[in-house]
């Protein structure tokens, strides 16, 4: 087990096991009245100093200064690693269990601890729990920003920006995604994945103000930007590491040159420019949106699914259905609506992407003249809608739920989904609050 409390707490502990008096651990190279200073916590010992009582208290250096072996830290350092393997994995509960193991245990490891505060925010956000997520990350994007000569304030502030977003507070949202993308812009970095993922929470954001012009604006920038070549954008990251470390940026130099690391090991690049194309073609996709349009985000989507896999091609495969309707083919979006479904379903406990499938597949069944198919799979994804945990962003589902009920001519299911969505955003439902629902996008 770790050592508990301070240095001095564990010299003291460690020389009264022994039976030594303080004159006995000073020896003649220090004196008595120096280790009660160091013992008290008035004063810390300078590593020749930890060294020196180490051999005498027969503990190994670290232990002194850290309250860890060596054996012990090598241990926690590896179960750091699986923590951030399953959650790649999408195995968020176990991750999280792990890091909160590791910071129960350091003591007095710094870079560790970074580690596993960073990881267990990640593992927050992706368990939902984002109210958590957010409250651990708006603590490191503090330190990071108060200290960027050892800490990366850029990755934190993606993932907070992504967090505000989902929690709905999208002014909060733009103001740390905007500062994030100007910085990449400052490193000459918006071909790489940074760009692309900071990027597709932005013209999300843009989109949920019903600001279509700017998250159009910003796709298509982001979209001529992109690098498909790993090689260019290694060197872009090495480049703009040097230039961090110049402007006095030690953390963020790190963290830029370790996605040059992951690019040279076959990092997720190609993926990030595919989810950028999904996010691209939403944006011209909104109802009523011209053939034209609708033809440029299939040709989009085409280019990003054979990249994608799990929910992520689910997604982009809903807005190809979605295409499919305004291109004025409902049976071919029917087809697909039903692919996604017959694979998300799969998963064991109902989703919004299987809630959105569902209503893309109405959509489609409305189009394609199928009322009661149409109702059937509005109604089935109402009941799965109802077990999800009131959010923004269940509200925006509600939303759209409510309109298409509308359009399959179920007015009294309508008007409960609105209600749903009002009250998943936080607003009771009365008629005052009538017209909100339609900024619920």
């Amino acid at each position: 087990m770790p050592g508990q409390g301070s240095v001095g707490e564990r010299v003291r502990n460690l020389r009264l096991s022994k039976h030594l008096s303080q004159a006995q651990l000073a020896g003649t190279e220090l004196s008595d009245s120096y280790i009660s200073l160091i013992e008290s916590g008035k004063r810390t010992p300078t590593p020749a100093v930890v060294r020196l009582l180490a051999s005498r208290l027969g503990c190994l250096p670290e232990y002194l200064s850290e309250g860890i072996e060596p054996e012990e830290r090598l241990h926690l350092q590896v179960r750091a690693r699986h923590a951030e393997l399953a959650l790649l994995a999408g195995d968020a509960e176990q991750s999280l269990t792990w890091f909160n193991e590791i910071l129960d245990a350091v003591d007095n490891d710094p870079e560790l601890m970074k580690r596993a505060r960073w990881g267990r925010a990640r593992a927050l956000e992706t368990l939902g729990r984002g109210e958590e997520a957010i409250k651990a990350l708006e603590e490191l994007r503090e330190e990071a920003t108060r200290d960027r000569g050892r800490a990366g304030w850029l990755p934190v502030t993606i993932v907070l920006a992504r967090c505000y977003r989902t929690a709905g507070d999208l002014g909060r949202t733009l103001a740390l995604g905007e500062s994030a993308l100007n910085r990449l812009a400052d490193l000459r970095l918006l071909g790489g994945e940074d760009a692309a993922e900071i990027g597709r929470t932005l013209i999300a954001t843009y989109l949920d103000r019903g600001e279509p012009d700017p998250a159009h604006e910003l796709a298509e920038r982001l979209l001529a930007a992109g690098e498909p070549d790993p090689a260019v954008m290694i060197t872009a990251y090495v480049e703009a590491s040097r230039q961090a470390l110049e402007e006095g940026e030690g953390g963020e130099s790190l963290y830029l040159a370790e996605q040059a690391l992951a690019l040279h090991a076959g990092g997720d690049q190609a993926k990030a420019q595919a989810r950028l194309r999904v996010t691209a073609a939403r944006t011209l996709l909104p109802s009523g949106a011209s053939p034209v349009d609708a033809g440029k985000a299939l040709e989009l989507l085409n280019e990003a699914e054979p990249v994608l896999s799990g929910m992520d091609a689910a997604e982009c495969r809903i807005e190809m259905a979605r295409s499919k309707v305004l291109l004025g083919e409902p049976s071919a979006a029917v087809r697909i609506a039903e692919s996604v479904l017959a694979d998300v379903t799969a998963e064991p406990r109902a989703s919004v992407t299987t809630i959105r499938a569902r209503l893309m597949l109405a959509q489609a069944l409305v189009a394609d003249k199928d009322r009661e198919k149409a109702l059937t799979a509005l109604r089935a994804a109402r009941d799965e809608l109802a077990g999800l945990e009131a959010s923004r962003a269940t509200a925006r589902v509600w939303r759209e739920l409510g309109d298409l009920f509308g359009t399959a001519e179920d007015s009294a299911a309508m008007m409960d989904a609105y209600r749903k969505a009002l009250e998943s955003a936080g607003l009771r439902s009365s008629p005052q609050h009538s017209d909100i629902v339609v900024n619920l996008r």
